[in-house]
């Protein structure tokens, strides 16, 4: 089972856990409705198309409403730390949550009794309080931009807001020395996925990949589509993939896909996750096993 977890901004959203399923532009958990189009959404509704056309489960999704109080935070985190290991997901990917480094803590510790530890993915705040706690090494891939990146590589802050390096001057043509500084400052797992103008994928500091075409500029103002590359790696996962080479494939296929779609910066992520299949069809098996110049 692949479990993806995260809150969306929806207030009166209960703790909700299921197997997700499309509905025109709209996501469907246990009868509840979410969009797809950024956030946790978006994740959600990317490793669904994979899913889908690689022909698996469909991913299991635990979603709360959170307008920023922290409850849907609460409720999710105790949730999984409850229950991680009767639910024994083999991918495990975290989402939009508020960054509590406490929760993200006991969670961790109940990750460890666990007969088999799942692969562990983190974005946006999960990540946040992960790297915080000191836990970036208890998961096995971050899916950064490069503020984010600059916020792991800082040993002092818990929160991007924080960091030493104004955000604005943060230029992705840093990311190898950030993620070097990140390792060494126990901000990072093994693997990131640095999501930029270029995108780098990089293990232990060493850059495995480096993917840079199709360039489509018009991504960087489309929200969601780094969320997308995070449900992509997921679900590649999943499917098998050695992580690194998930990370490499999803990278490319969002480009592939924001390509193929046209996008503009009006554009919607919805569109973009509607090329998967194409892309996949025409390039997957190409990709795969494929490794880019670094």
């Amino acid at each position: 089972m692949m479990l993806i977890a995260g809150t969306v901004p929806i207030a009166d959203l209960p703790l909700t856990i299921g197997t997700v399923r499309a509905e025109g532009e709209l996501l469907v958990v246990d009868g509840y409705r979410i969009p797809r189009t950024q956030g946790t959404g978006a994740m959600i509704g990317a490793a669904l198309a994979t899913t889908e056309y690689l022909k698996l489960e469909s991913p299991q999704v635990l979603i709360a409403g959170d307008t920023g109080r922290g409850t849907g935070t609460q409720k999710i985190y105790q949730h999984l730390t409850q229950r991680i290991a009767k639910l024994a997901p083999r991918v495990l990917a975290l989402h939009y949550c508020l960054p509590n480094m406490g929760l993200m803590r006991r969670l961790c510790e109940a990750i460890d009794r666990c007969p088999k530890r799942p692969v562990m993915i983190a974005d946006a705040g999960s990540m946040y309080a992960a790297k915080a706690g000191r836990l970036a090494r208890e998961f096995d891939i971050f899916t950064p931009d490069a503020s984010e990146l600059a916020f792991l590589s800082d040993r002092n802050a818990t929160h991007p807001a924080y960091i030493s390096r104004h955000l604005f001057n943060t230029d992705i043509a840093q990311t190898p020395k950030l993620v070097e500084e990140a390792h060494k400052n126990g901000g990072a797992p093994e693997i990131i996925l640095a999501k930029g103008s270029t995108d780098y994928v990089i293990r232990d500091g060493e850059i495995l990949a480096t993917i840079a075409e199709p360039d489509v500029p018009e991504l960087e103002a489309i929200g969601g589509t780094g969320d997308t590359i995070t449900g992509l790696v997921a679900a590649l996962a999943y499917a098998g993939l050695e992580l690194q080479e998930a990370a490499i494939v999803a990278a490319r296929t969002n480009r592939t896909a924001g390509k193929l779609a046209g996008v503009s910066p009006v554009s919607k992520v919805g569109e973009i996750i509607d090329q998967f299949n194409v892309v996949f069809k025409a390039f997957l098996q190409e990709w795969r096993g494929r490794r880019e110049a670094g």
